[in-house]
């Protein structure tokens, strides 16, 4: 059983672009105990894509979603 969940929600508006993305990280257990990974991403006010990662290890699952949400930083989203 998973005793804190983990979330980030990013954006990144640019009207002079016409953009406005969002990206979100969770990690989430199903049914079975099985702790994933599940990113979205996509344009604001839509459903989006999704990808589930299954990574074994807390602490590889910790560095991954570091290194994930850093990245989205740098490329100019912002947390909410």
């Amino acid at each position: 059983m998973m005793t804190r969940p983990f979330s980030f929600y990013a954006e990144r508006i640019d009207p002079s672009l016409n953009m406005a993305r969002f990206y979100a990280l969770e990690i989430v257990e199903d049914l079975f105990g099985t702790v994933f990974i599940e990113r979205r991403w996509g344009r604001v006010g839509t459903t989006g894509q999704r990808k589930i990662e299954l990574l074994n290890d807390g602490q590889e699952r910790a560095e991954h979603i570091t290194r994930l949400a850093r990245q989205k930083q740098r490329r100019g989203y912002l947390a909410k």
